[in-house]
């Protein structure tokens, strides 16, 4: 029986969720990102993910239990060093 309670249902496990978490945060300054952008990139990346870093949004793909981490970091240092905003998107991408 599943975590669900149904039979034959084969669930994957948690470290086999992949997710994708596309994320801006302002104020946007184009080409000089801010000390909020920056801490929460090195946050990220201090958890093992690795963060494309783009013009217009930045994005990591972790597993599931690293993208919950990561998105808790990027948060608390993007407002401790003087974020506004923060958008994030998240997709399943396994």
């Amino acid at each position: 029986m599943s975590a669900l309670g149904c039979h034959g249902t084969d669930l994957p496990t948690y470290a086999e969720i992949v997710l994708r978490v596309e994320f801006t945060i302002e104020p946007f300054v184009e080409g000089q990102p801010g000390r909020h952008v920056l801490a929460a990139v090195d946050a990220v990346q201090g958890l093992g993910a690795k963060v494309e870093f783009g013009p217009f949004g930045s994005e990591f793909v972790a597993d599931d239990s690293i993208v919950a981490a990561g998105v808790s970091a990027l948060i608390a240092a993007a407002y401790a060093n003087g974020a506004t905003h923060v958008n994030l998107h998240v997709e399943r991408v396994d």
